[in-house]
């Protein structure tokens, strides 16, 4: 599975610190807390016939790891949503579109790892692409990846920080391994995530998924829970191992690039019938069904 690139996107115009530039133009300064070391934080968002899904619950978690982080200056809500609207009207933006919200800790006025050199506050950047969602909706193929996710004392995962180099070299394996994607588990052996997404089993009519305690509480994660409870499946969070996962009646995964998407295969072994299965069917319809119906309008 990777992504193709459209045509569409082409000559989108792209928001860095509050400049509207062409694609090609764009450009984030080498002295940035983003490129010195990764030092930022960013959110997926998704729009729908002109509303953005769960818009608040994002720009919250933007802002909450920020102040974690220690940013000196964080740009409120009501900024950063009039900076949405301004990207998203320049490209004429509706329906079918990704947004990629990044808030770095700004320009340095020299380089090195120290935010006191950070003066001029933090750089917001607005990328908004036509995209569908990424996964093929019959499912995917997942391996397990040598790489663990990090420890909460070692890394938060309440910080969606732009620390991405485990997830990546986690996708390196499953591309060699001619997989969609990979499943990392946690320092203890438990599953935690996969490089994108969160996991979901259903196991004898009853729902599962890890703990928030090695990855991030997904915002699609915590829809799809809400769904769970208000269909009135048994749903539980806990520790779950591999062997587990392969003897799931099905397995799913969720996130905001792909919405829910069923697995078909973990490490070679097929899961369940090898294809959707009802239970995650009923949840995606049921959580394309809410997208449809809600949001923020933008």
């Amino acid at each position: 599975m990777q992504q193709a690139f459209d045509e569409r996107n082409r000559d989108i115009v792209v928001s860095v610190g509050g400049r509207l530039s062409h694609r090609d133009e764009a450009r984030v300064s080498p002295f940035d807390s983003a490129v010195q070391g990764g030092d930022a934080v960013w959110e997926g968002l998704r729009l729908y016939e002109g509303r953005i899904f769960k818009l608040d619950e994002h720009l919250n978690r933007l802002r909450r790891s920020a102040h974690a982080l220690a940013f000196a200056q964080i740009p409120t809500a009501e900024e950063i949503t009039t900076e949405i609207r301004r990207t998203l009207a320049a490209n004429g933006m509706r329906d079918g579109v990704h947004i990629r919200l990044t808030l770095t800790r700004g320009v340095k006025v020299t380089s090195g790892m120290d935010p006191r050199l950070n003066q001029s506050g933090p750089t917001l950047i607005v990328l908004a692409e036509h995209k569908s969602p990424v996964y093929d909706p019959g499912g995917i193929t997942l391996i397990t990846s040598s790489l663990r996710r990090a420890a909460a004392d070692s890394l938060d995962p309440k910080i969606h920080h732009n620390n991405m180099i485990t997830s990546i070299l986690a996708k390196v394996e499953a591309n060699v391994a001619g997989a969609d994607d990979a499943l990392l588990l946690d320092p203890f052996g438990f599953v935690a995530e996969t490089n994108a997404t969160n996991v979901f089993l259903v196991d004898d009519g009853e729902v599962l998924t890890p703990t928030s305690r090695a990855c991030p509480e997904g915002i699609t994660r915590a829809t799809v829970i809400d769904l769970c409870r208000q269909a009135g499946l048994v749903l539980r969070e806990g520790d779950w191992t591999l062997t587990q996962v392969y003897n799931a009646d099905e397995v799913f995964v969720t996130g905001t690039m792909g919405g829910l998407t069923p697995v078909t295969t973990v490490d070679g072994r097929q899961i369940g019938g090898g294809k959707p299965g009802p239970v995650t069917e009923a949840l995606d319809t049921a959580y394309a069904d809410l997208t449809a119906r809600s949001g923020t309008s933008v």
